[in-house]
């Protein structure tokens, strides 16, 4: 069986705890209720009472909040082929806007050079989409997907360390927020550009290699920066211009991780480069790898498709409500 938002199998959880917050209620309810009156003349007070009953029509509560919820996962099962017609590339680029982006091994710095680059990409796109996710210590999509280019490139022109407020460089959510990004029923080869310096502060982005492969995301890497490090110049509060520091005084030097870009490139059956003066490296890119994925845009291929059975899990919680409804929580009593 397949599920088509597994995700939303976590709520089976929340069921749970609710179903047993329930029961606990209701039998704290009864021993409330045997300290007014003994068992023994319950009968008398309440013929026709059941207190089972009630219990059994909880249970079929449950029971029909469960088809519910499994239906909301969409679980499919079975499939037929289908003739589709490929469409182009969906491009996610992802962009570090954290304060080492300032640094100037790159000049005039590296997110200028990054500005001007994403500009000559768009200048190689034939129809493709494009969209792009900002991120330093938290991130967010700035851009969706689009083939308006003009549109997208007043979102470059805006790119500017201040965007995220949060410090720090939190790759992997950035690389989660571009996966969440793609349309789900478009057949394009999807892409993810990321220009960073390679430094995470909060996770490893290589947990995310084998859901990246799921979902057959290629992940373009591209590092800015040099491994020997480089200062950052920020200004201080009498607008002089100074270094970044640490909490403790310490000069802050910014350094490239190409270990973990060229891993992350790799691990998904994309490439890396490293930025350099004047060939920042996304033409390469698109010239030698995307190509091959544009050529085969309008060629037909075939997807297996699996039928969605939510429905029977919708008609069987509506079953379990009937059930429910038609049975009676209180004795019949002989006339």
């Amino acid at each position: 069986m397949n599920w088509g938002a597994p995700e939303r199998l976590h709520l089976v959880w929340a069921l749970a705890l609710f179903a047993g917050l329930v029961v606990l209620l209701q039998r704290h309810r009864l021993r409330r209720f045997s300290t007014l009156f003994d068992q023994g003349v319950w009968s008398v007070i309440a013929p026709a009472w059941i207190h089972q009953r009630v219990m059994n029509r909880l249970a079929w509560w449950c029971a029909a909040a469960l088809c519910f919820t499994i239906a909301l996962a969409r679980p499919q099962w079975g499939f037929t082929w289908r003739e589709i017609k490929r469409t182009g590339l969906d491009v996610m680029v992802v962009v570090d806007t954290s304060r080492s982006m300032l640094a100037t091994d790159l000049k005039p710095n590296r997110l200028q050079q990054t500005k001007w680059a994403l500009r000559d990409l768009v200048g190689e796109l034939r129809g493709d989409r494009i969209g792009m996710v900002v991120f330093a210590g938290a991130s967010y999509l700035q851009s969706p997907l689009t083939s308006d280019y003009a549109a997208f490139m007043m979102y470059v022109e805006d790119l500017n360390v201040g965007l995220v407020p949060r410090g720090g460089s939190a790759i992997a959510d950035a690389l989660r927020t571009a996966m969440r990004s793609f349309d789900p029923n478009s057949t394009a080869d999807r892409l993810i550009v990321l220009i960073s310096d390679g430094e995470d502060t909060q996770e490893d982005p290589l947990t995310l290699l084998p859901e990246l492969e799921k979902q057959g995301i290629r992940v373009y890497t591209i590092g800015v920066g040099n491994p020997e490090g480089e200062l950052i110049p920020v200004r201080d509060a009498s607008g002089r211009e100074n270094f970044l520091r640490d909490r403790d005084g310490n000069v802050v030097k910014s350094s490239l991780n190409e270990s973990l870009l060229a891993r992350l490139a790799l691990g998904t059956g994309g490439a890396y480069l490293r930025a350099q003066p004047g060939q920042f490296g996304i033409e390469r890119i698109v010239r030698e790898e995307w190509s091959k994925l544009q050529a085969a845009t309008g060629e037909s291929q075939r997807i297996k498709v699996y039928e969605e059975r939510a429905g029977w899990f919708i008609a069987l919680g509506c079953l379990c409500l009937a059930i429910e409804a038609v049975r009676s929580e209180r004795r019949r009593l002989k006339p």
